[in-house]
């Protein structure tokens, strides 16, 4: 039924069309050989193709147009007195004999924009002699095209009327209220299109009815822009007058639109001196009509104007802007009991962003909204609504933007009642929030206090809530999330050593309670903070400055009691990491008995928790790395950790893993510093331990494969040999190294030609180093100069 109504229309309007094309054609002829009846009489005929009433006001639009470009080629004609031999105040009474009404007024409008523009007569009395003759067309959708002609062709005449009576305060309001007036009569007729027409089409009639709109709202931008409407003019007259309408008009789509058109087109300083009047309709509008995205738009307005002017702001202040918006806004929510709860709170969102643009200095009002927001909440038994939550997100994060002070946001008393009104998931989202505007603004947080409030804030992050457990969440959302408080925790600091300290100590509060899959990815970074404040804690001559509260000594005790929450997880190889940088922070404090006890840690954890042969591999290098570095150790204890240190490495299931272990043992029993420990002998016995398991790696592999091996592990112990040879080690002679190469030339002649291209670069770039010191001459030449490559 619905593709025959529209094939129909099309038809009709073709019809129409057709008709004012062929009445034209003849009227333009009757133009051209100055014939003024036969013009009237076929533009007559040609504007009766508007009184049909088959058409939508979308189509009839189209018919409205083309009937409108041929009337303004007629209105050229009439102005030529010359051509058509007949006086203009003649040719206003001649148009009035047309026999159908619609065609009569489309030209006394025509006629009478050229009679007013001849100014032969005062403007005024054409145009209240055609407004009310207007009222002569009842049919809605002809009656607001007709007064939409009115309006346009008249338009003009009305922005110069200050210029043609010099200023006449009368004449102005005269002007004004044959605007109001027509405004008045169109804004009734467009509602009473809404009644034309079949139910079922309602839904398409509205939405064309919608476009329509413009023909209503252009009265309003005449208003503004006659000359002479001043405030004191707006405030009496035109603003009462067209809220009347508003308000009377009872439509939701007219009453929104009107709304929305009084806020755009009349100047923002009206708006700030009108405000308690125009707020005052609000709670008089239609329950279904969009009241959040009018007073939005108001308060954008408002805002803008005062960003834009820093000037006004006094006067903001002077008309309590941000008390009568408020009270507006309570006002419409308590009205519109059936407002959801999203709407409500959009309305604080939008009042908040004006608050913050407009008195970004004013705390209280911010606290206010958010106290206004927590009322309207605590109604609601619980929050399910999604866009209700996420619009709370937009309220609490428009603070954080705003002020780059993170702790000025949350001193507000009433931005954790909020808080408390979101679910689980919607507070983690808001707790990402505040992390992330932290990070943005580069945020310091300096008090314990601080650190427990923003905590308090976050713990939907921190901790487990209700109903939600770990093993529900997505694992990529959850370490992301544990990723940002990690990062979190490196914006807390304070550069006063004891305050530092009561930081950490209120952050390891919190985090301790995070539970087993948090720790790993809080504790470190915590760890690392407590080892930054150590080295804060030393002078630049590397002794311990000794504060009342804070030592190294108490805060190694906290470091200790952080990794064993790790440990008990378990995390072992994080766990061991961090008691092995715990250990060097220890030496550098020059604290020996705890760097032995974070070591004899590490090796417990070692031997218990760490099974995983490549992570046995991984943790005993880093073990030897760190061990190396040490110096704070005496003979005994420093023989103690490197003979475990090189029991593990030979204990390794891999005979590859335990050479390439053992030979960087070596590194313990000579260190490249002054004063470090320079064992000769100790180095060639891990040297040639190392040697024994290669060869018996290389004895396996010729068994398990049938041919040798690769020989990589003894290139690598030959280089080996060879930095040891440099640095003056006298237990490495050229002999051991002449045999090594030769050992390694034999082994590589034995496996297959191009078996393994890397090795045999490898060991190729290894005698090329050699013979490079031969030819460099001088003393390491001749210490080389025995060794045949």
């Amino acid at each position: 039924m619905l593709s025959v109504a529209i094939e129909d229309e099309e038809k009709w309007l073709a019809e129409g069309i057709a008709g004012i094309q062929h009445n034209a054609f003849y009227m333009h002829q009757a133009v051209d050989a100055n014939n003024l009846r036969e013009a009237l009489k076929y533009s007559a005929l040609m504007l009766s193709e508007l009184r049909t009433s088959k058409l939508s006001p979308h189509r009839y639009y189209e018919l409205y147009m083309r009937a409108f470009d041929e009337l303004r080629m007629l209105e050229i004609f009439f102005k030529d007195e010359s051509r058509h031999g007949v006086t203009v105040v003649d040719l206003y009474e001649l148009v009035q004999h047309a026999g159908n009404i619609l065609p009569r007024l489309y030209l006394l409008c025509t006629v009478g924009s050229v009679y007013m523009k001849s100014k032969e007569v005062p403007a005024k009395e054409i145009l209240k002699d055609l407004v009310e003759m207007c009222r002569g067309v009842q049919h809605p959708l002809r009656g607001l095209f007709v007064r939409n002609y009115l309006a346009q062709v008249s338009r003009d005449i009305l922005l110069d009327i200050n210029s043609e009576c010099e200023g006449d305060a009368d004449t102005v309001m005269e002007a004004v209220e044959f605007v109001l007036q027509n405004f008045t009569e169109m804004n009734k007729l467009w509602v009473r299109i809404q009644l034309q027409g079949p139910a079922r089409l309602r839904e398409k009639q509205e939405k064309e009815r919608s476009e329509l709109r413009d023909l209503v709202g252009k009265n309003l931008h005449v208003l503004s822009q006659i000359e002479g409407v001043d405030l004191e003019m707006y405030k009496q007259t035109v603003l009462p007058r067209v809220l009347e309408q508003v308000v009377n008009c009872k439509d939701e789509l007219s009453q929104y639109y009107l709304m929305d058109c009084i806020i755009q087109v009349f100047p923002d300083e009206y708006h700030l001196q009108t405000l308690e009047t125009l707020l005052g309709v609000c709670p008089q509008l239609q329950a279904t009509v969009d009241i959040r995205m009018v007073l939005s738009q108001l308060m954008d307005r408002l805002s803008n104007y005062a960003v834009s002017n820093a000037d006004v702001i006094p006067e903001f202040l002077h008309v309590e802007a941000f008390a009568k918006l408020s009270n507006a806004i309570g006002k419409v929510i308590e009205a519109q009991v059936d407002m959801p709860i999203v709407g409500a709170i959009t309305l604080y969102v939008s009042l908040l962003s004006f608050t913050l643009r407009v008195h970004p200095d004013r705390l209280d009002y911010v606290d206010q909204i958010l106290g206004a927001c927590v009322k309207k909440l605590s109604s609601q038994p619980k929050l399910e609504d999604t866009r209700a939550t996420k619009q709370i997100v937009v309220l609490l994060s428009a603070p954080l933007e705003k002020y780059n002070d993170i702790v000025t946001a949350l001193t507000l008393s009433n931005y954790p009642r909020v808080m408390d009104h979101l679910d689980n998931a919607t507070n983690k989202v808001m707790a990402m929030v505040i992390i992330q505007s932290i990070m943005k603004n580069n945020s310091c947080i300096s008090t314990a206090d601080k650190v427990d409030v923003l905590f308090e804030l976050i713990k939907g992050l921190i901790k487990d809530l209700e109903e939600v457990t770990v093993d529900e969440l997505d694992e990529e959302d959850f370490k992301e999330e544990q990723n940002s408080v990690a990062r979190l925790l490196h914006m807390l600091h304070n550069d006063d050593p004891v305050e530092m300290l009561e930081i950490i100590c209120a952050v390891k509060k919190h985090i301790l309670c995070g539970g087993p899959n948090r720790l790993p990815f809080t504790v470190p970074p915590l760890i690392f903070s407590a080892l930054n404040l150590i080295r804060r804690l030393q002078n630049q001559n590397g002794d311990v400055v000794e504060e009342m509260h804070a030592t190294p000594k108490k805060i190694f005790q906290i470091l200790n009691q952080l990794i064993e929450a790790l440990s008990s997880i378990p995390a072992p190889e994080l766990a061991l990491r961090l008691y092995l940088e715990c250990a060097e922070a220890a030496n550098d404090c020059d604290l020996e008995p705890v760097a032995y006890e974070f070591f004899t840690r590490a090796f417990i954890i070692y031997e218990e928790d760490i099974s995983d042969s490549k992570a046995q591999v991984t943790a005993i290098h880093l073990i030897i790395g760190t061990l190396q570095r040490m110096n704070v150790f005496g003979i005994e204890n420093r023989d103690t950790l490197t003979h475990k240190a090189t029991g593990y490495s030979a204990k390794l299931l891999k005979k590859p893993d335990q050479c390439r272990a053992v030979y960087a043992c070596s590194h313990l029993f000579w260190v490249d510093d002054p004063e470090g420990i320079k064992d000769g002998e100790r180095v060639l016995l891990c040297l040639k331990r190392a040697l024994r398991i290669a060869n018996a790696a290389q004895q396996m592999a010729t068994v398990t494969r049938g041919s040798s091996g690769p020989v990589t592990l003894f290139v690598e112990i030959l280089n080996k040999y060879l930095y040891y040879f440099e640095k003056g080690n006298q237990q490495i002679t050229t002999a051991a190294i002449q045999g090594l190469i030769e050992l390694i030339t034999t082994e590589l002649q034995s496996d297959p030609p191009s078996a393994s291209p890397s090795l045999d670069a490898f060991f190729t770039s290894t005698l090329r180093y050699i013979q490079f010191q031969k030819q460099k001459g001088g003393v390491m030449g001749e210490r080389y100069d025995s060794i045949k490559v």
